[in-house]
């Protein structure tokens, strides 16, 4: 079975893990959703996520992490999607939640934060924000 937007449905397995408060979430993995991963461990927003490249097909699993029993991704919303595709220069990239959140941005330099892409003043394809 082919998704015709993989992004998004990393996005809604994420949300209904943590809508039934599971510990850990597998999908079907792939270079630019490891990134992300590794965008949202590196911002706190979950434990841990690793691949298993025992079958065919590699899968990532994401390691949730809860607060006090909330989970700590309160929202995390696809921006750009495959029929509409949401670009935005270095200057006028948003801020989430007035800076308590961040977006996922893919630049011509990889895929990075909102914060990051400002520093380096590079643009790109807004993919997602989490908060």
């Amino acid at each position: 079975m082919s998704l015709s937007d993989p992004i998004g449905d990393m996005i809604a397995r994420v949300k209904n893990a943590q809508a039934r408060n599971h510990k850990k979430v597998a999908l079907p993995s792939s270079n630019f959703k490891t990134k992300i991963a590794d965008i949202l461990k590196s911002e706190g927003f979950i434990k841990d996520f690793k691949i298993d490249a025992e079958d065919k097909k590699p899968t990532l699993s994401l390691e949730l992490k809860y607060h006090s029993g909330n989970p700590v991704i309160s929202a995390f919303e696809r921006v750009s999607k495959p029929g509409r595709r949401i670009f935005s220069s270095a200057e006028s990239l948003p801020k989430v939640n007035n800076g308590l959140g961040i977006a996922i941005i893919s630049t011509p330099k990889g895929v990075m934060t909102d914060i990051d892409a400002r520093k380096q003043r590079v643009g790109g394809e807004i993919i997602c924000k989490v908060f």
